[in-house]
């Protein structure tokens, strides 16, 4: 029994927020092809200049190593793909950027051999794994059969705690039970004096679901803030994404009607953000935290924020292009995010942590305090790490850390 709730909580935690990406998605799915390659070997044999040229602003690192990066592809995930691009256009031919086939679970095979590709690369000292689809952990445990030097990195896993865990050297995931406690003291940042909290039974029968609701409404009892359920159709149901979404359009004016302007609203799928966002713009209500904390997630198509070409996985860009719409609406200071969007820390972050084991200057595979102060110099503040304990049995991982990032209103 333990097993199979271990297997559920995996599919939770991978569902609740790895799956949150696709909202951000484009429908032209650009996966790494061998474009690079060719351009690359058409400049073979220049030199001079345009050597000089190809490598001017690469940052450089202190060892002689490569890092490779296998992510989702665009079309699953446009902020997880691009922050990988672009540490690769931050440090240059050190970054092999690879991605998992769309349909991971039925091909885990090509994921092993993507991973084994990587490996076959004796510069390739670290493989990071973000976010870590089915068959990361098989894959992880044939590249450790060939190469046990490799630093194996695991963020945001779809697998099991006991599975990958056994399989990589460190694994990462958001915090999602505290961000339940998060949640309800942005809220009451915010001036909210009622928090509605909107899911439907298939996830509030999931632990980590659970343990967030739970916390978000004993913080929201100390703070003195109302807190209300809210029960939306399932978009795994017959009805469909169409049924959730919009109820949700029109239940949130229905909300504030009842409880007034100052009623902030959380959701736990996926697709109830960018309906949510967009009717608690037209309410001038409270949208705390998405439940994928990423200013590229949501905020574009509810607030009909147009993104050029090249500012796409631009941060601050995003960041004005948002405090910006609400300015124009009078309400500056009711919505916020991670001062960090999630993949774009965890990618960057996961780099600079390989790097720093790769140049000796962190000895541990799995050190919970160097891998904390990587996250909260990227953050630019707090971040909380703690390890990671299974709800149900207890148990708790030495190498799995969990991430609560820094809250800022836009």
């Amino acid at each position: 029994m333990k097993k199979v709730v271990s297997v559920m909580m995996a599919a939770m935690m991978a569902i609740s927020l790895a799956g949150c990406g696709s909202s951000n998605s484009t429908s032209d799915t650009q996966a790494p092809t061998q474009a690079a390659a060719d351009k690359t070997e058409a400049a073979a044999g220049t030199e001079g200049k345009e050597e000089a040229a190809e490598t001017e602003g690469k940052e450089e690192a202190a060892g002689d190593f490569k890092i490779g990066i296998l992510t989702a592809t665009v079309s699953q995930s446009e902020e997880e793909y691009r922050a990988a691009e672009s540490v690769k256009e931050k440090y240059g031919d050190m970054i092999i950027h690879q991605t998992f086939p769309d349909k991971a679970a039925s091909e885990q095979e090509t994921t092993i051999s993507i991973a084994l590709s990587l490996a076959a690369d004796p510069s390739v000292k670290a493989i990071i794994c973000n976010t870590a689809m089915e068959g990361t952990a098989a894959a992880m445990e044939k590249v450790r059969e060939k190469r046990p030097d490799i630093l194996l990195l695991a963020g945001v896993p779809s697998e099991a705690p006991d599975v990958i865990c056994a399989a990589a050297d460190l694994v990462f995931h958001p915090d999602v039970a505290n961000m339940g406690t998060a949640v309800a003291e942005a809220a009451a940042e915010m001036g909210a004096d009622t928090v509605v909290h909107y899911s439907f039974p298939r996830h509030m029968a999931q632990p980590l679901n659970i343990a967030r609701h739970d916390n978000m409404k004993a913080k929201c009892e100390e703070l003195g803030i109302a807190f209300v359920d809210g029960t939306s159709p399932d978009p795994m149901s017959d009805a469909g994404i169409a049924a959730t979404q919009q109820f949700i359009l029109e239940d949130v004016p229905r909300k504030v009607e009842e409880y007034g302007a100052n009623t902030a609203f959380f959701g736990t799928n996926a697709g109830q953000q960018e309906p949510m966002c967009k009717a608690v713009y037209e309410a001038k209500a409270i949208y705390p935290l998405p439940d994928n904390p990423s200013v590229f997630y949501a905020f574009p198509g509810a607030l009909g924020i147009e993104v050029p070409e090249d500012k796409k996985g631009d941060v601050a860009y995003m960041k004005e292009q948002i405090s910006a719409k609400l300015a124009e609406n009078e309400m500056s200071g009711r919505m916020g995010a991670w001062s960090a969007p999630m993949h774009t820390m965890f990618i960057n972050c996961a780099v600079e942590y390989a790097m720093a084991f790769c140049n000796g200057e962190i000895t541990e595979r799995a050190d919970l305090d160097a891998f904390t102060n990587i996250f909260a110099e990227f953050a630019g503040g707090d971040v909380s790490v703690r390890k990671y304990t299974d709800i149900e049995s207890g148990k708790s991982y030495d190498n799995f850390f969990v991430v609560l990032g820094k809250f800022i209103t836009l």
